[in-house]
């Protein structure tokens, strides 16, 4: 038996079984690649609810004549700048991640100040509407918690399958690269100073 009239078939039936794991491959990367953008929608989800909230909250407090403006406008501002920096998933880069933490963590900021400066005020601390909208926000940074955790999660298991031998030959080819992960705010190492 002359094993080279076989020689035809068996290279074609190698060349089918590459191309049957290519395709089933290909397709489970772009199955994680949704999943890595359906958290990224919901990540935006959460920071657009406080963003919404945001107005209620500031017209609340200006209803008590004698607040803080400078506060007031640096959480007007710092909204508006947190809401202008915004990419589609397809640009998830580890320099767009950052630069979108850093406009939602100087909101974040103002906010806390907001808060902080709201304890000088015990009838705005007692006004239903400001409880309620106070409630409602630190819901919605805990939600935003789960959802970049979610995120992350999702974005670890893509960029660990197009980086996995032997998807990671033909990954870039079709245009999967590594996404970035959200990280933690610079000084969050650092414990806060508490001063009495």
């Amino acid at each position: 038996m002359d094993i080279r009239k076989f020689l035809p078939l068996i290279l074609l039936g190698v060349f089918l079984l590459l191309v049957f794991n290519m395709c089933g491959s290909y397709n489970t990367a772009v199955g994680k690649d949704e999943k890595v953008k359906q958290a990224w929608s919901q990540v935006e989800n959460q920071y657009q609810r406080r963003a919404d909230l945001i107005p209620n909250l500031v017209n609340t407090v200006k209803g008590y004549a004698d607040f803080e403006q400078q506060t007031l406008q640096s959480v007007v501002e710092a909204r508006a700048n947190a809401t202008k920096v915004t990419f589609t998933a397809e640009q998830l880069t580890p320099e767009n991640i950052q630069r979108f933490e850093q406009a939602q963590s100087a909101l974040s900021g103002a906010l806390s100040r907001l808060l902080a400066t709201v304890e000088n005020y015990p009838n705005l601390k007692a006004n239903e509407n400001f409880l309620d909208l106070q409630k409602q926000l630190e819901g919605t940074e805990n939600r935003i918690s789960v959802e970049r955790r979610n995120f992350n999660t999702a974005v670890n298991d893509y960029n660990a399958y197009v980086r996995r031998f032997p998807t990671n030959l033909f990954a870039g080819m079709f245009g999967f690269s590594p996404k970035g992960y959200f990280s933690a705010s610079p000084g969050a190492d650092q414990a806060p100073k508490v001063q009495f």
